[in-house]
């Protein structure tokens, strides 16, 4: 990019050389000192170029992205950030195992989704914290304060997200996607965020379902007692979902179901 901008604005300075002399040379007539009409005295291009050349070098050696380019970045990233924050944290998980346990209690939309989505979201910032803090740390701040450009900042802060990924991934999904690729490595930290994440993501849609069905089968008992009973009694037509819901909340509430599994999504996360 910098490049192609060295080429224009040379071009563009050549251009304004070259009218403001042939306008000069228009308004100041003929020299009665000049040579012949068969001689050549103008500069040459060769020369043109390399005044434009030292007057350029220096400033593109310093020279960041545009304010346009920037504000362009920073839009797309606000458009991309809820995929980011449900595929490149620990969204993913939490959400998956709070839908599993509304689903095991038979409540249908008791909690409501945007209550279910509000506490996944209060628990992923909870549980990314420190990254987000490393974040801020190595990359936002040096930013603000001039010490490391755009591009720079971006990089480092994938490297810290990249961190935290690799920590929750299994090496199986790694090697999964590194042979897809036909990519080696040293090690997980040379792989590239095109490998982590899809990673990362299968990584965490199995820990969430392996925690759901966990969850899920004490429930699922309750269920199975309660059905029992009513067909021995000769209850039929009752529906068992309609008796065991009010004793799957009251064991769920007795044993402090919600605060258990917060502290376990988030213990699951250190």
């Amino acid at each position: 990019m910098r490049w192609t901008r060295g080429i224009v604005i040379r071009s563009v300075l050549c251009l304004v050389v070259m009218g403001c002399g042939a306008t000069a040379w228009a308004q100041a007539g003929p020299d009665p000192a000049a040579p012949a009409p068969g001689t050549n005295n103008l500069p040459s291009m060769g020369d043109l170029v390399k005044v434009v050349d030292q007057a350029t070098a220096g400033d593109e050696q310093t020279r960041e992205w545009s304010t346009p380019v920037k504000l362009v970045i920073i839009f797309t990233g606000l458009a991309i950030l809820p995929s980011l924050l449900m595929m490149m944290t620990s969204f993913t998980r939490i959400v998956i195992v709070l839908s599993f346990v509304r689903r095991a209690l038979g409540t249908q939309s008791i909690p409501p989704t945007v209550a279910i989505l509000g506490l996944a979201m209060f628990l992923t910032l909870y549980t990314m914290t420190p990254t987000f803090t490393q974040v801020n740390e190595t990359s936002i701040r040096p930013y603000l304060a001039g010490e490391m450009d755009l591009g720079a900042a971006g990089v480092q802060a994938g490297e810290c997200l990249k961190g935290f990924m690799l920590r929750q991934c299994r090496q199986a999904d790694l090697a999964l996607f590194m042979q897809m690729a036909k990519v080696q490595a040293s090690g997980p930290s040379d792989l590239g965020l095109n490998i982590v994440v899809p990673a990362f993501i299968i990584s965490e849609f199995r820990t969430g379902f392996e925690i759901g069905c966990l969850l899920f089968i004490p429930f699922l008992v309750v269920d199975l007692v309660i059905s029992s009973v009513l067909l021995s009694a000769g209850m039929m037509m009752l529906p068992p979902v309609m008796i065991s819901l009010p004793f799957k909340l009251i064991v769920f509430i007795l044993v402090d179901g919600w605060g258990l599994l917060a502290k376990s999504l988030t213990l699951g996360f250190n």
